[in-house]
C-alpha cells in the first residue's frame, strides 16, 4: 500500500545511513570524552584560586549546587523562627561559630583573608529573602563541596542551635548594627 522512497529507506534504523549516522555520533561523543579526559587529568584546567572559572563552569556549578540543595532540603524548622529569643541566640551563635567571619554581619566586616576564597561567600543580607528555611538549614549542617562553606553538623552542632543561626539569618536584612552588638555581646 505505503512505499518507501529512498529519502524516507535512509532513515529507518538498521539501514547503511543510519548505521553510518549513528556510529559518527557515537565518534563524537568518544572524541569529546578522551579530549575532555586530557583537559581535566593532564592539568590543563587552572584550578587556582585566583583563577577566573569560564562562563560555562560558573553557571554548571551554580545549577547543581542550587538543584542539589533544593533536592535534600526537607527538614522543616522545630521551633519558630519568629521567636526575638531564638533569633537572638541564633546571632550569638553565628558570631561565636566563626561566621561572621566570612559573611560579616551587620556592623561587622568580613575578614580579610575570605576575600580570597573562590567562589566568595554570599552577601546573606542578599539571600535571606530568597532562600528557605529548610535550604538555609541543609547548607549550614551540611556544608558545599568545594567552597569554603563547612558542614556544621560534621563537627556536632546541635540541630537545635542550627536552626536558631537560619532564624538569624532570616531576619538578618533588618537587624540594625546596634543589636547585633548587644546580642552577640558576652
Amino acid at each position: 500500500m505505503f512505499a518507501l522512497t529512498s529519502v524516507e529507506a535512509d532513515s529507518v534504523p538498521g539501514t547503511p545511513a543510519m548505521t553510518k549516522f549513528l556510529a559518527f555520533v557515537g565518534l563524537v561523543a568518544i572524541l569529546g570524552a578522551v579530549a575532555a579526559a586530557i583537559f581535566f587529568f593532564g592539568g590543563f584546567y587552572n584550578v587556582a584560586g585566583t583563577a577566573t572559572d569560564p562562563e560555562v563552569v560558573k553557571w554548571a556549578l551554580s545549577h547543581v549546587r542550587d538543584a542539589s540543595i533544593e533536592r535534600h532540603a526537607q527538614d522543616t524548622p522545630p521551633l519558630s523562627l519568629d521567636d526575638p529569643t531564638i533569633v537572638q541566640a541564633g546571632a550569638r551563635a553565628f558570631s561565636e561559630r566563626g561566621c561572621v567571619n566570612c559573611h560579616g554581619g551587620p556592623g561587622v566586616d568580613w575578614a580579610k583573608f575570605s576575600e580570597g576564597m573562590h567562589p566568595g561567600p554570599p552577601d546573606l543580607k542578599e539571600l535571606a529573602n530568597e532562600t528557605s528555611p529548610q535550604e538555609l538549614f541543609w547548607v549550614i549542617k551540611n556544608g558545599i563541596n568545594m567552597t569554603g562553606m563547612p558542614s556544621f553538623g560534621a563537627i556536632d552542632v546541635p540541630d537545635q542551635e542550627i536552626w536558631s543561626i537560619v532564624a538569624f539569618v532570616k531576619k538578618l536584612p533588618t537587624v540594625s548594627d546596634e543589636d547585633f552588638k548587644t546580642w552577640t555581646r558576652q
